[in-house]
């Protein structure tokens, strides 16, 4: 069993280029949790960090990007409304964070282990000195 503070930390990156977006948020969710480790305990934060990189390139199978949509609630009458493609042009950072977040267990220690994910939309990061590794990773690439 881990103790809090005895797990040491490690920085992974993660090129997001043509990448289907729940594939790749499950493999980043496992990993922010610390389940990919052995010592791995569901009441400590064993997670790695995690870089995102070209956020802006991710995909979705099929015609989700249009036919899925976000919804929100501003306190007037009537729902906001918008799909995945609008907020992919908008805000590409917010695709993968909010795939992730819904992927994490609901309680306050997922607060701690969605601070633990950085994503860009560029191919450019400020976190060079932390000499973060590529993940290694077995999902499929969207080929179209």
């Amino acid at each position: 069993m881990a103790k809090p503070g005895q797990v040491e930390k490690q920085w992974y990156v993660v090129d997001a280029s043509d990448e289907v977006l729940g594939r790749l948020a499950s493999d980043i969710a496992v990993v922010l949790m610390g389940k990919h480790r052995p010592q791995y305990t569901p009441h400590v934060d064993c997670g790695d960090f995690v870089i995102v990189l070209n956020a802006d390139k991710i995909a979705m199978t099929g015609k989700k990007m249009d036919d899925r949509h976000y919804t929100w609630y501003t306190g007037y009458p009537g729902l906001r409304l918008e799909s995945y493609g609008d907020r992919k042009e908008r805000k590409p950072e917010d695709l993968i964070y909010h795939a992730v977040r819904r992927m994490l267990p609901k309680n306050k220690l997922a607060y701690q282990m969605i601070k633990k994910l950085k994503i860009y939309s560029g191919s450019d990061h400020p976190h060079t000195a932390q000499q973060p590794q590529t993940l290694q990773r077995t999902s499929k690439k969207v080929t179209s």
